[in-house]
């Protein structure tokens, strides 16, 4: 039986269901799931991502953790946590980099929080000697101060789609068409509890026909890391495509060799994302007692933390293809016709903390 086949009989059983169950199966079914079957990065999987690109990404990254660790005083232990972290290869550069401060390289613990075993196996392979522990989810994490990178990870989380009716908001939802043999959407037949986790002013402004989209996993996961920065100190930094303020339209998007594709066609065989909305994630990590700094640009980041002036010394030891190469990648980071103005970051810290490296001031 593939993934088709169980949701379809889900559909049958349970009637049309909420697009958070689709996606939820669709990338991370035991046996179906698109994450949990394969390894979807680079030129011969279905994306790319930062830290494939270029080297760079994850070196800053990994320093800019150790000024963040020095700032909160330098524990020892402190969790060095990545979420989602695909082929490991973030991880990988910012360990290398961090060789440079080996007081924050004595101290860190790494801990990954991946449920895809596929994955987990790529990860251990890059991460040889890490002491590396595996966490199916945050409950997991030992307490303690923590330093939490998320790169394209809340942007895979399950959404919740709503579709403004009269005064009410409908939920859409996956049904199962006889006639084609195929998924299909359909609305469910009352107003939905999701409607609540709007923002206010979304609500008063949404046209009659308009969709938003609530991310429930991600607003949980949001609090759950600001309430860790609140009691145990140390900070979070999320980075990935979305919009700073909310916003109607409908985001979501599948992508199957670096090609856009129908979502409900290629179930659990291609990418399923949403983009992050940024303001709603400051809301549940204010509700929690902590700091939303930003969002700033990719771009913005990356160069305050100086990827100018690396990509350079990596070029200087370098052959011209390999040069071109350097530059062309540190490139795609942070043009705007690129991934330096839809990629967007953030950071969260305890009330009171100095802004982490790179959010200094308001510049986007």
């Amino acid at each position: 039986m593939n993934l088709a086949e169980h949701l379809r009989r889900r559909i049958e059983a349970e009637g049309p269901l909420p697009l958070a169950d689709v996606m939820a199966a669709a990338l991370m079914h035991p046996e179906h799931g698109y994450y949990a079957t394969r390894d979807p990065f680079g030129a011969a999987g279905d994306f790319i991502t930062a830290p494939e690109i270029s080297q760079v990404f994850g070196e800053l990254i990994g320093l800019w953790a150790a000024v963040v660790w020095q700032g909160i005083g330098a524990p020892d232990p402190v969790a060095l946590v990545e979420l989602g972290p695909g082929r490991g290869t973030l991880m990988a550069d910012a360990l290398r980099a961090v060789r440079g401060v080996p007081a924050f390289r004595a101290a860190l613990r790494v801990h990954l929080v991946e449920a895809s075993p596929t994955l987990r196996r790529l990860q251990a392979g890059r991460l040889p000697g890490a002491g590396a522990v595996w966490h199916d989810d945050l409950d997991r994490l030992p307490d303690g101060p923590a330093i939490v990178i998320a790169n394209e990870f809340f942007d895979a989380l399950p959404i919740v789609q709503l579709v403004r009716d009269g005064r009410s908001w409908r939920e859409r939802r996956v049904a199962f068409d006889p006639a084609t043999g195929g998924f299909a959407w359909t609305l469910s037949p009352g107003a939905s509890p999701h409607a609540a986790l709007l923002a206010p002013e979304l609500v008063r402004a949404a046209p009659e026909g308009a969709l938003a989209e609530v991310c429930p996993p991600a607003l949980s996961i949001a609090r759950s890391l600001a309430e860790r920065v609140v009691r145990h100190d140390g900070a979070v930094l999320a980075i990935d495509y979305g919009h700073a303020a909310s916003a109607v339209g409908d985001t979501l998007q599948a992508v199957k060799a670096h090609r856009p594709v129908d979502p409900l066609a290629t179930l659990g065989d291609a990418d399923l994302t949403a983009h992050v909305d940024f303001a709603a994630l400051g809301r549940a990590v204010a509700e929690a007692g902590a700091v939303q700094h930003g969002p700033v640009g990719q771009g913005t980041l990356l160069r305050r933390l100086g990827i100018e002036a690396r990509c350079e010394a990596l070029c200087r030891g370098a052959d011209e293809t390999q040069r071109a190469t350097i530059r062309s990648g540190c490139a795609r980071l942070i043009a705007p016709a690129e991934m330096g103005t839809l990629f967007k970051t953030v950071a969260w810290t305890r009330a009171g903390a100095a802004p982490p490296p790179g959010f200094g001031d308001t510049e986007r």
